[in-house]
């Protein structure tokens, strides 16, 4: 009764409203985050690769991405202990206060242990952060709403990527530490105005508990498929086209997640009237093809054509799966999906950087595209049971 009474409302206009206090709010903290963490990303390899020498950047880049990963892990269990407010406030301070010590920090071993708290303070933002954002969205716009958080945590990634290292050479890496860390640290007093979840007792259920549940598995096994090429393209695309395409690269690069970002939006006005499950098998299929079509690398235009199409793709699979993951599970298990989530994204990506360069070194640059784009279909198994199992009577996907 209650479903049909919700259908009815939405269906004669009267939606809930999307964009609240709360959720504006909420905007601070997430714009905060994301500023201080991609203003750095670039600059600090350089910075350890120029005050330590080789080995010193990927040290700095591999240390960050692993705490990152090990902090999505144990996000749930510290937001299940002591709630939103107090996870989202100690991942900004260790995204921003850290940033401080890179200014008199030269040795690779502090420039380490930056990135290693700064890994756990992103990871902190992004899970408890995710899981507070879906609490604030409306069940019956919670496509919609996705796709506009994603658009506004994605801007501050184009504009910090390019204007960290912009700044960096302009004007120093001091003031580019500092920006990072103001960003993150001036966010703090917006966090108790935010709703926050009851504390739980007890032994709380981590991450596990999602690797564990098929019907939040299965996406996203789904979505950590396509994000193999998403940190692919953003790493070897300029490397795999011919060094006199300069410019096909930058828009090649711009065109991908604007690609995506469209495709984030539409997607979720899409799930929100008809269901992102269905939308789920697709998204993986676009997203193959444009990885395919982009091993063409020698052509201009299937690169950009590529890239596009990977991008529809790419977002698509982005709010489908995670919209999906969110309706599966009850609000107090929002922090798992988040977790689990955020943890195919960058175990994706990570993956399949690795495993490209290993690949592009002996087979070329086009192949490894055309074995990427096979290994993502191999998604299409889970991709399959999940549409299945939605489909089915009393399924709440």
């Amino acid at each position: 009764m209650t479903t049909s009474l919700n259908s009815s409302a939405l269906s004669s206009g009267s939606r809930p409203p999307l964009v609240t206090r709360a959720l504006l709010l909420r905007f601070v903290s997430m714009i905060g985050a994301s500023a201080s963490f991609y203003l750095l990303l670039p600059v600090v390899p350089h910075y350890a690769d120029a005050s330590s020498g080789g080995g010193a950047a990927g040290l700095a880049t591999g240390a960050l991405m692993l705490a990152t990963v090990a902090g999505e892990l144990a996000a749930p269990r510290l937001i299940a202990r002591f709630g939103y407010r107090i996870a989202l406030a100690t991942g900004l301070v260790l995204l921003g206060a850290p940033a401080l010590v890179l200014i008199a920090a030269t040795g690779t071993g502090w420039i380490v242990a930056v990135c290693l708290l700064r890994g756990l303070g992103f990871a902190f933002t992004v899970v408890a952060g995710g899981a507070l954002t879906a609490s604030l969205i409306p069940a019956g716009r919670r496509g919609e709403g996705l796709a506009l958080v994603g658009i506004v945590s994605g801007v501050p990634s184009l504009v910090g990527l390019p204007l960290g290292m912009w700044l960096a050479a302009h004007v120093g890496n001091g003031p580019v530490f500092t920006a990072a860390a103001v960003a993150a640290l001036a966010a703090i007093p917006s966090v108790p105005g935010l709703p926050d979840r009851e504390r739980t007792c007890g032994r709380s259920a981590g991450v596990v508990a999602g690797f564990r549940s098929p019907a939040l598995l299965r996406p996203a096994v789904v979505f950590a498929a396509t994000a193999l090429a998403a940190g692919i393209i953003v790493t070897f695309l300029p490397l795999a086209v011919p060094r006199s395409s300069t410019a096909l690269v930058a828009a090649a690069l711009f065109v991908q997640p604007a690609a995506a970002t469209v495709a984030r939006w539409l997607a979720g006005r899409h799930g929100d009237r008809h269901g992102p499950a269905g939308l789920v098998l697709p998204g993986l299929l676009v997203s193959a093809a444009g990885t395919l079509l982009t091993a063409l690398t020698g052509s201009p235009v299937a690169v950009v054509a590529g890239v596009a199409l990977f991008g529809l793709g790419f977002g698509v699979s982005q709010n489908a799966t995670l919209t999906l993951m969110y309706a599966r599970v009850p609000a107090a298990e929002y922090g798992i999906v988040s977790a689990l989530w955020n943890f195919a994204y960058d175990a994706g990506m990570g993956v399949g950087a690795l495993a490209f360069g290993a690949a592009a070194g002996r087979t070329g640059y086009p192949a490894a595209f055309a074995l990427t784009a096979v290994l993502m279909l191999t998604a299409l198994a889970p991709a399959r049971r999940d549409r299945a199992a939605a489909s089915s009577p009393g399924s709440p996907g």
